[in-house]
C-alpha cells in the first residue's frame, strides 16, 4: 500500500515507537515517517512500558505505535497531544479504552494478525507434552534409556477455552489427529464448522475435567482474568496439562505453581506471563514440568512484515486524516490473515 502526501504544510507529529518488533525495523520506514511528517521517539524498551514510564514520555505526543504498554487513564489524561494509538498485533487489553473514547483518541489493532503462528505454537506445545518430549530428552541428558508410557494425541481430549481466530485454527489442526475437541466461549462459532472439525461446547467445568490438555485463546477482559485459578486447576485431571499462548493473567500463576510442585496436574506449557520478561526469581523457572517461552508463539517474520506495514498504515491513517491518501482504503482494524 502506498500513502501519497497531498498536503505541503511543514507540521511535525511526534510518534512515540515502543512496540519492539517495530523499532527493530524502524529504518526500513525512515522515509515514510520524514515524508509524512513523523518524528520517531524512540525509548528503551525490554517487552513493554509500565505506566510510570509512560508518564514520562507522551507530553508531546501525537501518535503512537505501541506493544502491550500500559496506556492507562493517567496516561492519557498526560497526553494532550495525542491522536492515534496504533498497536503492533491484536490484544488492546492494556490500553484504557474507555479514557481514548473520552478523548477521541483513535485506537487501532490488526486482528487476526498471529492467528496461523500462534495456533502451530499451541499444537507444538500440546504434542511435546502429551509425548512426554521434555522427560524423555531430559532423561538422554542424564544418560537414562527409558521408554516412557506417552498417549497417542488421538487417545486424548483437547479443551479449547476461547474459540475465536486462533482457536478455529487450532481446533482445525488438531481435527487431523482424531482427538476429542472440547471448547468453552460465550460466542459460539457457527456449526458448520463445529460439525466439520468435530467441536463440541460445553460448560468450562465439563472442558476442566475432562480434558488431558486445556490450551487458552481468549482475549483478556475482566470475565476472564484468572480463568485458571485455584478452582479451575482443582476441576482437573491430575494427568492433565495446560497451555497458554494468548495473555499471562489468563492464569494464577500463584495457584498454577502451587498445584504444578503437588502434582495435582501433570505440566504446563507458558509463552505468556503475569508479568513480562518473567522475573528471575519465579518459581517457574525451576520446574521439570513447565515448558516456558518469551511470549514467542507469534514469530513469523512473513506474518511481521505484514504487521510492520499495517500497523504503520493505521497510524497514519488516523493521525494525518484527510491529509494522505490510501490507496486501497484505511480501517481501524486490518485483519492480515
Amino acid at each position: 500500500m502506498k500513502i501519497l502526501t497531498i498536503d505541503d504544510s511543514e507540521m511535525t507529529y511526534r510518534v512515540l515507537v515502543s512496540a519492539p518488533p517495530f523499532q527493530s525495523v524502524i529504518d526500513q520506514f525512515a522515509e515514510e515517517f520524514s515524508g509524512n511528517g513523523l518524528e520517531p521517539v524512540l525509548p528503551t524498551v525490554r517487552e513493554r512500558l509500565s505506566e510510570r514510564e509512560l508518564l514520562g514520555l507522551v507530553s508531546d505526543i501525537d501518535g503512537a505505535i505501541c506493544g502491550d504498554d500500559q496506556y492507562t487513564e493517567k496516561v492519557i489524561a498526560a497526553a494532550p497531544c495525542l491522536r492515534v494509538i496504533s498497536k503492533w498485533g491484536t490484544g488492546i487489553d492494556s490500553i484504557d479504552l474507555d479514557a481514548c473514547h473520552k478523548r477521541g483518541i483513535q485506537v487501532c489493532n490488526t486482528p487476526n494478525a498471529f492467528s496461523n503462528p500462534v495456533a502451530d505454537s499451541a499444537l507444538a506445545y500440546i504434542l511435546f507434552l502429551v509425548r512426554q518430549l521434555s522427560r524423555l530428552n531430559r532423561d538422554m541428558q542424564s544418560s537414562l534409556w527409558i521408554r516412557r508410557p506417552a498417549p497417542s494425541l488421538r487417545e486424548c481430549c483437547v479443551g479449547l477455552i476461547g474459540i475465536g481466530n486462533i482457536g478455529q485454527k487450532v481446533a482445525q489442526r488438531l481435527a487431523g489427529f482424531g482427538c476429542r475437541i472440547l471448547a468453552n466461549d460465550p460466542r459460539i462459532p457457527a456449526q458448520d464448522f463445529l460439525d466439520k472439525y468435530n467441536v463440541q461446547m460445553v460448560e468450562k467445568s465439563i472442558l476442566l475435567t475432562q480434558s488431558d490438555v486445556i490450551s487458552l485463546h481468549c482475549d483478556l477482559n475482566p470475565s476472564s482474568f484468572h480463568i485458571i485459578d485455584e478452582e479451575a486447576l482443582s476441576l482437573m485431571k491430575s494427568s492433565a496439562y495446560v497451555v497458554n499462548t494468548s495473555r499471562g493473567s489468563l492464569i494464577d500463576e500463584l495457584a498454577l505453581t502451587t498445584f504444578l510442585e503437588a502434582g495435582q496436574i501433570a505440566g504446563a506449557a507458558m509463552d505468556v506471563f503475569e508479568i513480562e520478561p518473567l522475573p528471575s526469581g519465579s518459581k517457574l523457572l525451576k520446574l521439570d514440568n513447565v515448558f516456558l517461552a518469551p511470549h514467542n508463539a507469534n514469530s513469523s517474520p512473513v506474518a511481521w512484515e505484514k504487521i510492520h506495514r499495517r500497523t504503520f498504515e493505521n497510524l497514519i491513517a488516523h493521525l494525518l486524516d484527510k491529509q494522505t491518501i490510501l490507496n486501497s482504503g484505511s480501517s481501524a482494524a486490518i485483519s492480515v490473515d
